[in-house]
């Protein structure tokens, strides 16, 4: 599993030498990168931890990379720490979805709040996403009538209902649902339909 890491990208060399110290001090991992172009360049999808990003440097800005690692699929939180900062760019940067804007000078105890906020989410996601990956790994496992008869229990259907519908006997589709529910590792249906809808299932009701 990869390490817990925040990611600083400001273009002020002594900026990010400072926060790498700080952060390091107060036991957080962290690498560091002089551009967004950089740390765009160096992204891979198993990062974990956060991202800390200058607002405004040469070449391209916080806010368009917090846009392009977001279009690349990132789900890393991100705290925006700028001596630049007005309302129109903490308001875009929030309704990106970043954690926080805080403007230099800031406060210790403000940045490792934002920090551990930042961590805290990223480790929630983390959490949810593998919950669905290993729920759609066991929907992969299930035959085409397992399926079927997954989707049509989910929505409610009782087992006449189902074998009228799919044309066999509701002693076949009996079988089928064990089957199904042993797969699904789901000890009863509202289990399965809780499984279904966190597991983002698109078939589900």
């Amino acid at each position: 599993m990869s390490e817990t890491i925040i990611t600083i990208v400001d273009d002020d060399d002594a900026v990010r030498d400072s926060l790498a110290l700080l952060l390091n001090f107060r036991g957080f991992r962290c690498r560091s990168y002089a551009s967004a172009e950089d740390c765009l360049a160096a992204w891979s999808p198993d990062w974990r931890g956060c991202l800390l990003l200058d607002l405004r440097m040469g070449g391209m800005d916080g806010l368009t990379l917090q846009q392009a690692l977001a279009e690349r699929g990132s789900r890393l939180p991100v705290v925006f720490l700028t001596g630049h900062g007005d309302i129109a760019h903490a308001r875009a940067a929030l309704k990106a979805g970043a954690v926080d804007f805080l403007e230099k000078p800031y406060t210790e105890s403000a940045l490792l709040e934002a920090m551990r906020e930042a961590v805290a989410r990223d480790t929630r996601q983390h959490a949810v996403h593998s919950y669905s990956e290993e729920i759609a790994a066991r929907m992969a496992r299930l035959s085409e009538r397992e399926r079927q008869v997954m989707d049509l229990a989910v929505a409610g259907k009782p087992n006449r209902e189902i074998a009228a519908l799919l044309e066999i006997s509701p002693r076949t589709v009996e079988v089928f649902k064990a089957r199904m529910m042993e797969k699904m590792q789901a000890r009863s249906l509202p289990e399965l339909v809780r499984m279904c809808l966190e597991g983002g299932s698109k078939d589900t009701p």
